[in-house]
């Protein structure tokens, strides 16, 4: 039977005629932390800091190992307490119990995996370098313990019959899948196996993380001269010329990478040499067969992941991942995908005619031949396109989209009219780098809601991409409130000048947010299920719908204002950024899907059918065309080496942006119906679906907002892939 997401995109597509549109062999119990260490160490007790916000100012790199040590034997020691238990199973005594385990790992792990994201270090990286294994080992001794297990599976067979509550049984359900899906069942000798496994894997992320980040920082263009700069600002220039000081590169100029395919610079530089060496610089990353080279990684990681899937029973890593997943299986992810990327392309190409046009009549102009397009001129050109349909390009928006302008007055702003929040920012909290900023978040009612963390600027330490957070998850469990963080990658000017940003920069701040809101209105009962705990094909969901407060008519006014004069973004220049709302969007599916279906052909195949290192760029190349989608002037937005998503939670889930996009679609089709941006729509979403995190059925959640099941139509206009097609046919998986 077909998932009903896909089914209702075949009805759709076929409506509008073709549319177009973290290797240890066995567990070693951690020795307990030495009477010796200090127990003045941070992590080993709550923080006094309010909301228990973590104390900064004192976290130092020594103190990680030792909480890391003590935590690992303190739950273990509780874990065993629970496993041999000689009272009969209860849901208190067991899935309670396990629920309130490991707090000092929590604490240690929970602050230390964020500032390796965010502000790592050698010491950081070679402390991730040493626990990984020892993690994915300790991890192992719990899930695997038989003891254990058996107590779960009684709860589980009486589930029914316990006297709990909804969200108390969907806990010992959860529980159950949790520890059959990390291998309780298997036999003792494959359990050894498992764990080898689990051990290198977790080894081989953590030097793919650290070789990304080199990478990214090691490719940075070099430019010599100014003139070679022409398109880009002053201020770019002077940051360019700073960056290059630092690393004693005096007199010249930095050009440092994003760790995406496209570049933004690519968008600005009229030198068309220049943006060559950019995008070539970008796709070589990760596959230049020096120390920083990921393709052996890709190669054991597949492989292992492969090997893992078929020991329990599954026919490809990406059916054992979909199963837990609203997508379910992989015959539903191909579907839409292989149905949305005839479409993509086709108005990728057609865009690339207007491109190509564009292109002639310049050179045309100049006397000079022309040349036909490149990955690395579509951006460029797409701005003068921009300009000649619509009469004004992103250059022109910036000077009115100030960075904590933005934030303060757009991002906050749109909070407070949905949902009635309001935002104090303290500057008494530490901070574990000079540009963090810190907000107390306060409910309609007054009373304080959490603590957000907003971090936007980029800088050689942190990774990159944006990303949502939690510090501290709400539960009633342990009376706690929410201390959320977002992290963006917006390149910091030099000092004195002001932040402006792109527009992409600016919806992505929304995007962030709305992880942060999911974060900050849970009201779950077990930390299991709060925030953001929910499945990865629909925890994007709730942050693409907060995206559509970008461009609200009200919102954009309140924070659309020059940076110097403070007059607001002229009217008909607003109306200019409405129009092009679905301008460009060819490029941006077609760029998203080729990476979405790349992870899905890794993780699809057998161990049989992955390549060894040497083959990992004729595996993508393959994959790519067998699927339709190698459109060569557009490259996916992330390639296989520098993929981050597919080594962390994201692997065979990078379909969940589109998937989850259907369920954003029709919830912004549902907020406008209902009056946009008011209190009782803000309410009705938080009561419905943000405040219940994991403690439903995630399709449920919609339901319950929504009232309706989905529907594809929402997303196909939203995208423009309604326009017809004489060669869009599905792409085969």
């Amino acid at each position: 039977m077909k998932h009903p997401l896909t089914l209702a995109l075949t009805v759709a597509l076929a409506a509008v005629a073709p549319a177009c549109s973290k290797t240890e062999p066995a567990v070693n119990t951690p020795a307990a932390a030495p009477a010796a260490a200090s127990e003045t160490n941070p992590f080993f007790a709550e923080s006094p800091l309010p909301l228990h916000y973590p104390q900064f100012d004192k976290i130092k790199d020594s103190d990680f190992a030792p909480a890391f040590d003590r935590g690992m034997a303190e739950e273990l020691k509780e874990v065993e307490a629970i496993a041999n238990n000689a009272e009969a199973p209860t849901f208190d005594n067991t899935i309670l119990a396990l629920e309130k385990s490991g707090r000092t790992l929590y604490r240690a792990r929970t602050v230390f995996d964020a500032l390796v994201g965010a502000d790592t270090n050698p010491a950081r990286d070679k402390l991730d370098a040493d626990y990984s294994a020892k993690f994915a080992a300790h991890r192992d001794a719990i899930r695997l313990n038989p003891k254990l297990f058996a107590r779960i599976q009684t709860l589980y067979d009486a589930r029914e019959t316990l006297g709990l509550d909804a969200q108390g049984v969907r806990l010992v359900e959860r529980y159950y899948s949790d520890y059959v899906r990390a291998g309780a069942k298997l036999s003792e000798a494959d359990k050894t196996r498992l764990k080898a496994i689990n051990a290198e894997l977790a080894t081989l992320a953590t030097q793919f993380s650290q070789n990304v980040l080199a990478e990214v920082n090691d490719s940075a263009i070099v430019v010599d001269s100014k003139d070679q700069l022409d398109g880009l600002t002053d201020e770019q220039v002077a940051a360019a010329a700073q960056a290059a000081k630092a690393r004693n590169l005096d007199g010249k100029y930095l050009l440092t990478l994003l760790n995406t395919t496209g570049q933004p610079f690519e968008a600005q530089l009229s030198n068309r040499a220049l943006r060559e060496r950019l995008h070539q610089a970008s796709v070589a990353r990760g596959s230049r067969h020096n120390k920083y080279d990921n393709t052996a990684i890709i190669a054991k990681v597949t492989q292992l992941r492969a090997e893992r899937a078929k020991m329990m029973s599954y026919p490809n890593y990406a059916a054992f991942v979909l199963e837990d997943e609203t997508a379910k299986t992989p015959e539903a992810v191909n579907e839409m995908l292989g149905q949305l990327a005839p479409a993509a392309v086709a108005n990728a190409k057609r865009e690339a005619i207007d491109l190509q046009a564009m292109i002639d009549k310049e050179q045309a102009a100049k006397g000079e031949p022309t040349f036909q397009l490149k990955p690395w001129d579509w951006a460029y050109y797409t701005e003068k396109v921009r300009a000649d349909k619509f009469d004004f390009d992103e250059s022109q928006l910036k000077p009115y989209l100030e960075m904590k302008n933005v934030l303060e007055k757009g991002v906050f702003h749109a909070a407070g009219q949905l949902y009635g929040l309001s935002f104090k920012q303290r500057t008494d909290l530490p901070v574990y780098h000079p540009d963090v900023m810190t907000y107390d978040v306060f409910d309609a009612d007054g009373k304080q809601l959490a603590i957000f963390i907003a971090d936007m600027y980029a800088r050689p330490s942190k990774r990159g991409g944006a990303w949502m957070n939690s510090y501290v998850d709400q539960s009633e469990l342990f009376g706690t409130l929410p201390v959320v963080a977002n992290h963006l990658n917006i390149p910091k000017p030099p000092e004195g000048q002001p932040t402006l940003l792109t527009w992409d920069e600016v919806t992505t701040m929304f995007h962030e947010f709305g992880h942060a809101l999911h974060g900050m209105f849970s009201n779950v009962k077990y930390p299991y299920f709060s925030g953001t705990n929910v499945p990865r094909d629909f925890v994007e969901y709730p942050s693409q719908v907060n995206e559509m407060w970008a461009d609200w008519p009200s919102v954009l006014a309140n924070y659309a204002r020059h940076h110097e004069t403070g007059e607001p973004m002229p009217k008909e220049l607003l109306d200019k950024v409405l129009a092009s709302d679905k301008f460009n969007q060819g490029f941006a599916t077609t760029e998203y899907l080729g990476s979405a279906m790349l992870d899905q052909n890794w993780h699809q195949a057998t161990a049989e059918q992955l390549p060894t290192a040497d083959g990992v760029m004729a595996f993508e190349a393959a994959a790519l065309k067998k699927d339709g989608i190698d459109y060569a002037a557009v490259p996916p937005r992330y390639r296989t080496p520098y993929f981050s998503h597919i080594m962390g939670g994201y692997a065979a889930g990078y379909y969940a942006y589109i998937w989850s996009e259907v369920l954003d679609a029709n919830s912004v089709e549902w907020l406008k119906q209902h009056g946009g941006l008011t209190r009782e729509n803000g309410d009705h979403f938080r009561k419905t679906l943000l405040s219940q995190g994991g403690s439903k059925d995630a399709l449920q959640l919609f339901n319950d907002f929504a009232g309706h099941e989905p529907k594809i139509e929402p997303l196909l206009e939203k995208r423009g892939l309604t326009a017809s097609s004489s060669d869009a046919k599905p792409a085969k998986q």
